[in-house]
């Protein structure tokens, strides 16, 4: 959320690439240990930031419960902390693009998140 304020400017384009390797990086960090509740403060801070954005941001993901997922509560729960995000940001997105097989699959978002 502060790196989005900080670089914020009006006519600019940002791209967030990507959601899944930042929520990686919160989940399974390379040092230490997860700490659940500043991940869902830096989370909620960062999709309460967007609608205040005067750049245009676009967000790359990577949709990971439409394939096979190991067994395991820490991949079920980072398939479902995922799910949740992309669904978050979405509502917060005038447009959204599903690429398949390197074809866009893009339409408007009907009820867009107002702040």
């Amino acid at each position: 959320a502060d790196t989005l304020r900080q670089i914020d400017a009006p006519g600019q384009l940002v791209v967030v690439d990507c959601l899944t390797l930042w929520l990686t990086n919160w989940l399974f960090p390379i040092e230490g240990q997860m700490d659940l509740a500043a991940w869902r403060r830096e989370r909620d801070a960062m999709l309460a930031t967007l609608p205040q954005l005067a750049s245009r941001v676009v967000f790359v993901s990577n949709e990971v419960g439409w394939g096979i997922s190991p067994l395991g509560r820490e991949v079920r729960a980072y398939v479902d902390e995922l799910g949740r995000l992309n669904q978050e940001v979405a509502r917060r997105c005038g447009h959204l693009t599903l690429m398949v097989a390197g074809q866009p699959w893009t339409r408007p978002v009907e009820e867009p998140f107002d702040a």
